[in-house]
């Protein structure tokens, strides 16, 4: 399924939480925080500074959550995205 947001949103997918601790500790569903850092998928006409493919950070409980094909997903406005992951 291919998805195109819509003027200055963008189609981010999480990044994968790790289900331990370093000390080895399980951390049960509902102690897990939303993820905070993403990969855009896909960015509307209206977007200026941000590319497919730029690793970002964006406000804790920015967006709109959607499971597509057992993924989960996150459409937010390009405003609410606090900047790029540089390597």
């Amino acid at each position: 399924m291919k998805f195109k947001p819509l003027k200055d949103r963008v189609f981010v997918k999480y990044s994968e939480e790790a289900e331990r601790t370093a000390g080895g500790l399980y951390i049960p569903e509902s102690a897990k925080e939303k993820p905070q850092k993403g990969v855009i998928e896909a960015v509307g006409s209206e977007v200026k500074e941000i590319k497919v493919g730029d690793v970002i950070l964006f406000d804790k409980y920015s967006g709109s959550k959607i499971n597509i094909d057992n993924n989960e997903y996150l459409i937010i406005k390009e405003e609410d995205i606090l900047g790029i992951v540089q390597d």
